[in-house]
């Protein structure tokens, strides 16, 4: 490419990848915060009273650690990249209640089937919040997206 033809590619493709890293961003902090609210303050007696000796005494934080960045990749990718393109709040919210259901529920049935103990009331409710939480942060990102070039 000559130099002139980087000119007026260059700064379309930098441009893209900032709004993608920004609703990338805007996604993980906004269930990163929601998520700690919860996990540490709502339901945090409910998550050791329900798992009891099940649940570890302390967490593995780089598991957790890549649970929230693949989390959140996906979720750009599948849900509010396609709500961005479609310009539809209304599908960023859907589609990311729908990824959090699918997403949380694998998990909570998967430990249903091979957990021995692991309590069906928590799956039902980790589950619910999976909708929420992904549904809200979703909407957010999508919304920082939708305002960015």
């Amino acid at each position: 490419m000559a130099h002139n033809e980087w000119k007026s590619f260059y700064p379309i493709k930098v441009s893209k990848l900032i709004k993608y890293l920004a609703v990338y961003a805007s996604f993980l902090i906004t269930f990163l915060v929601i998520d700690f609210i919860w996990l540490l303050g709502i339901a945090k007696n409910l998550y050791r009273t329900e798992m009891g000796a099940l649940m570890a005494t302390e967490p593995r934080l780089w598991v957790a650690l890549a649970f929230y960045l693949l989390y959140a990749l996906g979720t750009t990718i599948f849900v509010i990249s396609p709500a961005i393109a479609k310009q539809s709040f209304m599908y960023a919210l859907g589609f990311g209640a729908l990824f959090g259901f699918f997403c949380y529920m694998t998990y909570d049935l998967t430990n249903l089937a091979v957990i021995e103990g692991f309590p069906a009331r928590l799956a039902v409710i980790d589950i619910v919040w999976g909708v929420f939480v992904t549904a809200v942060s979703a909407s957010v990102a999508y919304a920082v997206g939708s305002r960015i070039g």
